[in-house]
């Protein structure tokens, strides 16, 4: 019997590649439930087993409890006054033992420890995977389909099972059993049941890492690749930069031939992959990424984080692109929000801005509509510029003299003391709530002008857009928006977490 417990509990240890511990200590309960059910009484029972042996002992336990406390379970609990008669070193919550005769490792007892056992495993196995797999959250990790269930791909990494959701699948993919895909370790989840490693073939981590794999010169330094972007399954973009003015990146990562690329491409179900040679000038950055497109001209507006590209008429389908798809996955790849526009487009943009900025000043300075007219010309688009460029700059001005702009820099600086007045009222009179002011990431200056236009709670922020809030505070930065943005979402996701749970 001794050898058949030693037997089983290696067995299982290396097929399950279970800590023996895990096995003895499963074998352990199910003798000590097999023990209490030979009793007629309630009692509490433990099974220790001779780890070298396989030999077991058996005890009946009793809990200590205090004196005062109500003695609701006799057959397994005692008093401690009681117990310190023979164990003067008790304490609450001890337990005093004495021994029994163990069970017979039998039919009964081992189906019970079979039970036990497998649960255990089962716990065993779930804790090793969190344990193994939760540093390599982000990784590129590969495996076989093993099968598809409810449009779901269950994936066997060699020692563990994955699910790929079908909404992070490759669309029109068609997965098969038996087919070897490579994916990014997208969560891992310490559940009780169910699956806890999800994949993603989606996201653009997964190209950036393909990449990195087979252009032997990224893994050196000699090229970075930087950032992508992609219409999964039908294109994507990615921006590289070399370290070595004698390498080119593009040509290293499309190969001889076009292999390197091609291998890629292979692995993502055939998608087409621009590679876009990087550059720290944003302006040329975006030219780089609209290729095949030319460019006539672009505008920055560093403001709204935007650019307006110009390209002439027979361009412009091919720089948009088939349904937006070049010119949404530029933006992306870019980081910068892109208007492509053609010269008679841009030139009716031009037009109306500038009469929207004569209007504004006309308005504001309470001027005529030539002195407006003069003003946007020059390129004066707000008050502050009015105020405050240097003197003579304005003087510069053919039409202006010392009088009229001494005069318009003062009505300027009245307007925006007068502004600065209303936007100090509106603060004082503005009262957030407090799970907006103790939210954190918040202070109570940018609590109240949130609150200044009708954004008080947590709530009403998370439904914002990030341009949204930045219309209310042009000065923050895009980040610190999506930030706060997010951290006011925080509930919806852990009910999102809970319901799925």
């Amino acid at each position: 019997m001794a050898n058949e417990i030693l037997l089983m509990a290696d067995v299982l240890s290396r097929e399950k590649s279970v800590d023996k511990d895990v096995i003895f200590e499963a074998i352990e309960a199910a003798l000590a439930t097999a023990t209490r059910k030979r009793h007629r009484e309630d009692i509490e029972a433990r099974v220790s087993i001779h780890r070298d042996t396989g030999d077991y002992d058996a005890f009946r336990r009793w809990e200590v409890i205090d004196d005062e406390e109500e003695l609701e379970f006799p057959s397994r609990q005692i008093r401690l006054t009681q117990a310190r008669l023979d164990h003067p070193d008790l304490e609450i919550g001890d337990f005093v033992e004495s021994p029994l005769e163990p069970v017979e490792f039998g039919r009964i007892a081992a189906q019970a420890a079979k039970q036990v056992i497998m649960q255990k495993v089962r716990e065993a196995e779930r804790e090793r995977i969190v344990a193994e797999y939760s540093p390599r959250q982000g990784e590129m990790i590969s495996g076989v389909v093993k099968r598809v269930e409810r449009g779901d791909a269950v994936v066997d990494l060699g020692g563990a099972e994955a699910t790929l959701p079908k909404s992070a699948m490759i669309p029109r993919e068609g997965l098969r059993p038996g087919d070897r895909i490579r994916a990014i370790l997208r969560d891992v989840r310490p559940a009780i049941r169910g699956p806890q490693l999800f994949l993603d073939r989606v996201t653009p981590a997964l190209l950036l890492q393909l990449f990195r794999l087979e252009v032997p010169e990224a893994g050196e330094g000699i090229i970075e690749i930087l950032s992508a972007a992609r219409d999964p399954g039908l294109r994507a973009k990615i921006a590289v930069k070399s370290n070595d003015t004698k390498v080119d990146p593009v040509g290293a990562c499309v190969g001889i031939r076009g292999s390197r690329v091609q291998s890629v491409s292979n692995e993502i179900a055939g998608e087409r992959v621009d590679i876009i040679k990087w550059s720290d000038d944003a302006a040329q950055f975006v030219i780089n990424a609209l290729a095949p497109a030319e460019v006539e001209s672009i505008v920055v507006d560093e403001e709204t984080n935007s650019m307006d590209v110009v390209v002439d008429e027979r361009q412009l389908s091919q720089a948009i692109g088939r349904g937006g798809q070049n010119v949404r996955l530029a933006s992306e790849l870019t980081g910068w929000e892109i208007n492509i526009l053609t010269d008679q487009e841009a030139a009716e943009k031009a037009e109306k801005e500038s009469v929207e900025v004569r209007n504004m000043l006309m308005e504001q300075l309470d001027v005529d509509e030539d002195v407006g007219a003069i003003l946007a010309q020059e390129g004066f688009t707000s008050l502050e510029e009015v105020a405050y460029v240097p003197r003579q700059e304005m003087l510069d001005i053919e039409e202006f003299d010392e009088g009229l702009v001494d005069e318009l820099r003062r009505r300027a600086e009245d307007a925006l003391v007068t502004r600065a007045i209303v936007q100090e009222e509106a603060l004082k009179m503005a009262e957030p709530a407090a799970d907006l002011l103790e939210m954190e990431g918040m202070d109570e200056h940018t609590a109240r002008l949130l609150a200044s236009q009708e954004v008080r709670t947590m709530e009403e922020l998370a439904e914002c857009a990030v341009d949204e809030v930045l219309d209310i505070i042009p000065s923050m930065e895009k980040t610190r928006a999506e930030e706060l943005i997010m951290t006011a979402r925080a509930p919806w996701f852990a009910e999102e977490e809970e319901a799925q749970a």
